[in-house]
């Protein structure tokens, strides 16, 4: 075994671990700025030879000369850095970018002309369709006024015919009644003085005799008229006291039996019948 009395080994294997950790971080600074710093791990084993113990008798040995550190070598000067030029900028993206650009817009610009142009078509074929469906109904208008005119002159003629014909019968009818009127008042005249009229009024006022309560204050001259008013059927519809020469009394009794006599008798023939009749009644027993 070879005897280390100075400790040579240990402080040479102690120094050349300095020199590793340094030139280990020299390393280390150099390459940091492209290389992310990875803290290294070294592991170091220090080998002390154990002495003889075994006493021997040996001559003092002069005083270990202490050994001098070797001095640290200067950090290396770390190397510019050479900025490579840069590259010239890749345009080619941009210039095909602004080439489908402007076909974008030129192929828009296509469409809307195309566009305008349909527009421009499709405003023509509406106003051609405005102008023809102007023109039918113009002729439809015109159709229709002129079979109004044509219906309000026949209108009109079957009017006026219509009126000529209703004069004519009205005329007719006129004549008729006037001949029909002048007729019966013939015979009504003719009939005022007729036997059947004298009965046909003494029947009356013989009805309106057997309903007459006389009362005390009427004498023989006691003469009263009275207007009646009859409908066809005898039905008397009014009265009224024409002349009367009795008092109060005498005339509420006249009243009183024209009430009653109602329905008055019916003539046998309706040429006889009037509506209005004055009857003259007495207490005597002629008329």
């Amino acid at each position: 075994m070879i005897r280390d009395d100075h400790n040579v080994i240990p402080i040479s294997m102690a120094v050349l671990l300095h020199v590793m950790l340094f030139g280990s971080m020299l390393f280390v600074f150099d390459f940091s700025r492209q290389m992310p710093i990875t803290p290294l791990a070294i592991q170091a084993t220090l080998v002390t030879e154990i002495p003889d113990v075994t006493p021997r008798v040996v001559a003092p040995e002069p005083e270990p000369q202490p050994v001098a550190e070797p001095e640290p070598e200067p950090e290396p000067e770390p190397e510019p850095v050479i900025e490579e030029p840069e590259p010239e900028p890749d345009n080619s993206a941009e210039l095909r970018r602004q080439a489908e650009e402007e076909k974008r817009r030129l192929d828009a610009l296509v469409e809307k002309e195309r566009l305008e142009k349909i527009r421009q078509q499709e405003e023509a074929e509406r106003k051609k369709k405005e102008r023809d469906e102007a023109e039918r109904k113009k002729r439809d208008e015109e159709d229709k006024e002129r079979q109004r005119v044509e219906a309000e002159k026949k209108r009109q003629e079957d009017i006026q015919r219509q009126r000529e014909e209703n004069e004519r019968l009205r005329r007719e009818a006129e004549a008729t009644a006037r001949a029909e009127e002048i007729e019966a008042e013939d015979r009504r005249l003719a009939a005022n003085d007729s036997p059947a009229m004298a009965a046909y009024q003494f029947a009356i006022a013989q009805r309106i005799r057997r309903n007459w309560s006389m009362p005390a204050s009427a004498g023989p001259d006691t003469v009263c008229v009275v207007r009646v008013r009859q409908i066809v059927g005898g039905e008397i519809i009014g009265f009224n006291i024409v002349d009367c020469n009795g008092d109060e009394a005498v005339r509420r009794s006249v009243e009183a039996a024209v009430q009653r006599s109602s329905p008055l008798p019916t003539p046998s023939d309706p040429d006889l019948f009037r509506s209005n009749l004055e009857i003259t009644l007495r207490p005597e027993s002629q008329d």
